[in-house]
């Protein structure tokens, strides 16, 4: 349920001031409790399940109490599996008003209404608390798994090759909504990052990126690729007869009672358009500096120089390492009522209160280096760049520095002491870059080990030649993996965890920078001075029993 709704709901009861009320969104932004859980912590309520009768109150019903409900096999399937656990809903009677049901967002109106649109049937809306509402679905529908395929339950998939269908309006038709939403649905559930539809000659693929790996989906059946992608286009509010030209767009939805944003980009391909979603995790955004696990030295480095007045501050790694999710973490440390905060994203993933944001915009020429120009007109305190890509980025960057701003940036480059021989490729004088540059962060992204597989193992001989390491040098270290288990998918990793290594711009890496020294040069120097590379912190990890040394080998 959306906390602002709930808030409105006892602000309107009188139950809460509207000073109370910003005390508990404000909570429930730092803490990641329930709403049910901070207003019983505040004494709004006596127990958390108090918030179930005010909801119903609200709404004109009374609380059901699901514990002894038995229903029979026609009122279950007047609900589909899939259905039902998309939207949280549960059965309960079937009279001459329409099918009673009890939702586990109540408070969605859009929740019922895409259930009458999908059954056909007046739906009336009751009330019952959420965790009973989840075992009665659980033990009436089964496993998640079944949902997708029962979304097809009213399409004629026979005929694959010889069938021609009206794309348009089976784009719009119920079954192909109801399967969509379930593929989002999952994806969220498995805390994916990107959901590709792939068309191919003799197939229709969907996979999901979970923890960086790709795995693979049911595959739907091959004529529906048409209506399933134009479907995700709707949604996105892309030109469905467009199809030679690659599209952007956009889909907010509300998922398991979480608004969820996807970024969406098309495709034209020689079999069709292949569509990928980025799902962009708002958890991730409210992430802070000390839930990174960032080395502590690291830690307190970043934290003084995101605090100093001037110089650039630059997080490097390709596509996929956690970059935004750092930056997002150091503006939220410095995101205070005494200081300007303006960023220049391509495109802005979230909306942060407090911080002027502005989209690039190619099309018409909004380029980073003309909102650079336009930033340092708007006294700005610290300016966020979303990628530096050129000589004019680069430059005005640099100067924004030199003026008394700090500047937050990343850079595609394979390590931290990259990121400088880069910006003076770019055209960057190099006592410039010395002058402003104040320090590079290079991070990466690896799987962790599942916590309920995880046991120890020995690693094989050739793959501690990769690294250098003798079993002399081992000693009595020990190492683990993940066996596999139901918790993880079989894979033996659940989550992710960051490798970093920083690149602190001392004096005397400053002259190597001015004299134009190699990456190479710069790399020895720095860790002379006491640089841990990507590789180090990896192993440090490994040996921790956080990750794999495969792990660690696929991204160092």
């Amino acid at each position: 349920m959306q906390s602002s709704q709930l808030v409105e709901i006892f602000m309107g009861r009188g139950m809460i001031d509207q000073y109370l009320a910003q005390d508990i969104m404000d909570e429930e932004q730092t803490s990641g409790k329930s709403m049910a859980e901070i207003l019983s912590e505040f004494e709004v309520i006596r127990d958390s399940k108090d918030i179930w009768p005010v909801i119903a109150s609200e709404l004109g019903v009374e609380v059901m109490d699901l514990t002894h409900l038995q229903p029979t096999e026609e009122l279950l399937e007047m609900i589909p599996a899939g259905l039902a656990r998309l939207h949280g809903a549960f059965p309960v009677d079937f009279s001459l008003d329409g099918l009673h049901v009890v939702l586990t967002d109540p408070l969605n109106p859009q929740a019922a209404e895409d259930l009458r649109f999908a059954l056909g049937k007046e739906v009336v809306v009751q009330v019952a608390d959420a965790e009973e509402i989840e075992k009665k679905i659980a033990e009436y529908y089964g496993a998640d798994g079944q949902g997708i395929e029962d979304a097809f339950g009213d399409i004629d998939v026979t005929n694959e090759e010889e069938a021609e269908i009206d794309v348009e309006s089976e784009a719009n038709s119920a079954p192909i909504i109801r399967y969509v939403d379930l593929v989002l649905m999952q994806a969220v559930k498995e805390k994916a990052a990107d959901i590709h539809f792939e068309p191919f000659e003799k197939e229709f693929k969907i996979r999901y990126r979970v923890d960086g790996n790709l795995s693979e989906m049911q595959p739907p059946p091959l004529k529906l690729s048409k209506p399933i992608i134009s479907r995700v286009k709707v949604m996105a509010n892309m030109n469905i007869s467009e199809h030679r030209l690659p599209q952007d767009g956009r889909i907010v939805k509300v998922i398991d009672g979480k608004q969820v944003d996807m970024r969406v980009s098309s495709l034209p391909t020689q079999h069709g358009e292949s569509v990928v979603l980025r799902i962009l995790d708002r958890a991730n955004v409210s992430m802070s500096l000390a839930e990174l696990g960032l080395p502590k030295n690291v830690d307190e480095y970043v934290n003084r120089t995101i605090r100093k007045p001037n110089g650039i501050f630059v997080v490097t790694g390709p596509t996929g390492a956690g970059k935004t999710t750092t930056l997002y973490a150091a503006l939220r440390e410095i995101n205070t009522t005494d200081a300007k905060l303006l960023t220049a994203e391509d495109p802005v993933e979230y909306d942060i209160d407090g911080i002027i944001q502005v989209p690039v915009n190619e099309q018409i020429d909004l380029t980073f280096p003309r909102i650079l120009r336009a930033f340092l007109r708007q006294d700005p305190d610290r300016i966020l760049v979303g990628e530096i890509r050129d000589k004019d980025t680069a430059q005005i960057a640099i100067q924004a520095s030199l003026t008394g701003h700090l500047v937050l940036s990343t850079l595609h480059t394979n390590d931290a002491p990259g990121a400088v021989t880069r910006l003076v490729d770019m055209g960057a004088e190099p006592f410039l870059v010395a002058a402003s540059l104040e320090g590079v962060l290079g991070q990466r992204l690896v799987r962790t080990i599942c916590k309920s597989c995880k046991s120890p193992y020995e690693p094989s001989q050739s793959i501690l030649t990769q690294l250098g390491l003798s079993a002399h040098e081992l000693g009595d270290k020990e190492f683990y993996t993940g066996v596999g288990c139901d918790v993880c998918g079989k894979s033996g990793y659940k989550g992710r965890q960051g490798l970093f290594e920083l690149l602190n711009i001392s004096d005397s890496i400053r002259e190597l920078i001015t004299d134009r020294a190699p990456t190479v040069v710069i790399k020895q120097k720095a860790i002379e001075l006491g640089m841990s590379t990507l590789r180090e912190d990896g192993m440090n990890n490994v040996y921790r029993g956080v990750t794999t040394i495969e792990e660690v080998l696929k991204y160092t």
